[in-house]
């Protein structure tokens, strides 16, 4: 993540080039609109023939700060009724996997969870959830092959509710974002969720993988529009080496970054820092 480390590395000891600097900016992801701010903020500087890496740093960091929310309040349960979560996003950001970590992070914070294999479309999907609900010793529920999903997900909400569990979290099949069909279905979901619960899905969060770059930020666009979206989970943010898609879709679309998975293991994963993560790029 720290590509200001590798800015300072380029522009060591000569003069900025503008075309390299905004090249490097949108090659961290930071996204057009602030790669702009950032360029604009430094050329009305006096003497901005004479900005220095320290200066570049200083107004990114800046800006960062300035879009990044400062707290995000954590994700707390209802009194009466389950909280429901909703699981988005494309094949192979590691969707299923995040479900379990998620799990195992409210798990870990005293809270109840049922899980819903409501990824029907794919048997390896169900299966591996299952697997995940064995070891974490959580109950899932799933459905036929091929079941609807927003059926799968009525009944996940009926068994929550008996069960008094406070957290239900829906495992959703992974689409392209530019299916129509499919975003579709994540309206039905949402629609049959609030026969139940007016407010439910109470959390929409979309999975992105941070090594995609743009194209997370185009997900995002895509999955805010079908059913809106209140937070991300970021992927891979460890290994990015950029990670600036974090500050791009909070930048354009308002959103913020709940939670980032960091590693493999079941405990590589937790809330989005933002001091840390600020720490990390600078």
């Amino acid at each position: 993540m720290n590509f200001l480390k590798s800015l300072a590395q380029t522009f060591a000891n000569k003069p900025i080039d503008w075309d390299e600097l905004e090249e490097s900016l949108i090659r961290a992801d930071l996204g057009m609109p602030m790669t702009t701010r950032i360029i604009k903020a430094l050329q009305e500087r006096e003497a901005w023939s004479l900005v220095g890496i320290n200066d570049i740093v200083k107004v990114v960091g800046e800006e960062i700060v300035r879009i990044l929310p400062e707290n995000l309040a954590p994700i707390q349960p209802q009194t009466a009724k389950p909280k429901v979560i909703l699981l988005l996003g494309v094949n192979g950001t590691g969707k299923t996997t995040s479900t379990a970590k998620l799990a195992r992070y409210l798990q870990q914070n005293r809270h109840s969870v049922l899980l819903a294999a409501a990824d029907t479309f794919r048997a390896a999907a169900i299966e591996q959830l299952g697997i995940w609900a064995e070891r974490l010793g959580v109950e899932m529920i799933r459905g036929q092959y091929n079941a609807d999903p927003a059926a799968l997900c009525y009944e996940a909400y009926q068994a929550a509710v008996k069960r008094e569990i406070q957290f239900l979290i829906c495992d959703t099949a992974g689409r392209m974002h530019t299916k129509t069909n499919l975003m579709a279905e994540l309206e039905k979901v949402k629609r049959t969720l609030g026969k139940q619960d007016p407010a439910a899905p109470h959390e929409r969060l979309l999975v992105v993988d941070a090594t995609t770059g743009s194209n997370a930020l185009s997900q995002a666009r895509e999955f805010q529009s079908a059913i809106g979206l209140t937070g991300l989970i970021v992927t891979k943010l460890d290994g990015s080496g950029k990670g600036g898609i974090v500050v791009a879709i909070q930048d354009e679309l308002g959103i913020p970054t709940r939670f980032v998975g960091t590693g493999e293991k079941i405990n590589d994963f937790g809330p989005f820092d933002r001091r840390a993560y600020i720490d990390n790029l600078l």
